[in-house]
């Protein structure tokens, strides 16, 4: 299936993702905004998975992001890292600073949908639907460590296909073995954890040549399989989970988030000036 194109995302609008053919169960049209360009679905873990699941009871070939203010920042440097994104069938708010911008930007409903918790959902509702998945992404080891995880917690659940891939860029042959390894597994559902922005890229890359959803998860295998330590719940409640990833893997993160966090806030702080003055502007037309 071709992505969709790209919706109208000036600042603050509202977006209504088109209903795709073949939809089975169509469910209700989904509330979006654009943060510094970059579309942002509002909607729930319930919502999320059930979703994720009629899509993959029909075979359709999707993909969903999992957004963060990485992403964001990543799609404000790269108009065609944007593209890729917001051409995406679903885009959760994964980061608790972008619910906070959904807020700002007037969707108090807003909650957060967070990528890893949101994988545990999706893994439950394949395992009673009896939908095969695919995990794609991580090492040998981590993804032995997290198959023993699914199999404790979720009993019943397939795991058709597991892949490793090297940490380097494929070659064509390899690209096409994989791709093809995952098409004879029967996978209806594939998680991708081989980070931002790789794992979208290649998400979008690959839709059209695998008939399932296709889930960028990031370090979500080895969160679970216990190899990497999550934030605890109460800094992750505050918006303050990258200050502990940053703690943990200072060495790997202290560049992405000093190049990423403040250039965030104070754009984003522009978008929502710019908003006021459009609005303020067309209060004052009407009256």
């Amino acid at each position: 299936m071709s992505s969709p194109a790209s919706p109208d995302l000036r600042p603050g609008a509202s977006v209504v993702p088109a209903v795709f053919p073949g939809d089975t169960n169509p469910r209700p049209p989904l509330i979006s905004r654009a943060i510094l360009g970059m579309r942002v679905d509002v909607t729930t873990y319930a919502d999320a998975t059930a979703r994720i699941i009629d899509w993959a009871r029909s075979a359709q070939a999707r993909y969903v992001c999992a957004s963060n203010v990485h992403m964001v920042m990543e799609t404000n440097d790269s108009a065609e890292f944007r593209d890729v994104v917001n051409g995406a069938d679903l885009v959760t708010s994964d980061g608790v600073p972008l619910v906070w911008a959904l807020k700002a930007l007037g969707v108090p409903q807003a909650e957060r949908v967070y990528g890893p918790t949101l994988m545990l959902h999706v893994c439950e509702a394949a395992a009673r639907a009896r939908l095969p998945i695919a995990l794609y992404g991580g090492t040998s080891e981590s993804l032995e460590e997290f198959v023993l995880f699914l199999q404790t917690n979720y009993p019943g659940i397939e795991i058709a296909c597991l892949i490793a891939p090297p940490f380097r860029p494929l070659t064509p042959e390899e690209d096409a073995m994989y791709t093809q390894q995952i098409v004879d597994s029967g996978a209806r559902i594939v998680f991708v954890g081989i980070g931002c922005p790789k794992q979208e890229r290649w998400m979008a890359a690959h839709t059209d040549r695998l008939d399932a959803v296709l889930l960028g998860m990031g370090a979500a295998f080895d969160f679970h399989s216990g190899r990497v330590r999550q934030a605890p719940a109460v800094m992750q409640r505050l918006g303050l989970e990258w200050l502990f990833r940053l703690i943990m893997e200072p060495r790997r993160l202290w560049k992405r988030y000093a190049k990423h966090n403040p250039r965030f806030v104070g754009k984003f702080l522009l978008q929502l000036l710019g908003q006021k003055i459009i609005d303020r502007g067309r209060t004052a037309s009407r009256s």
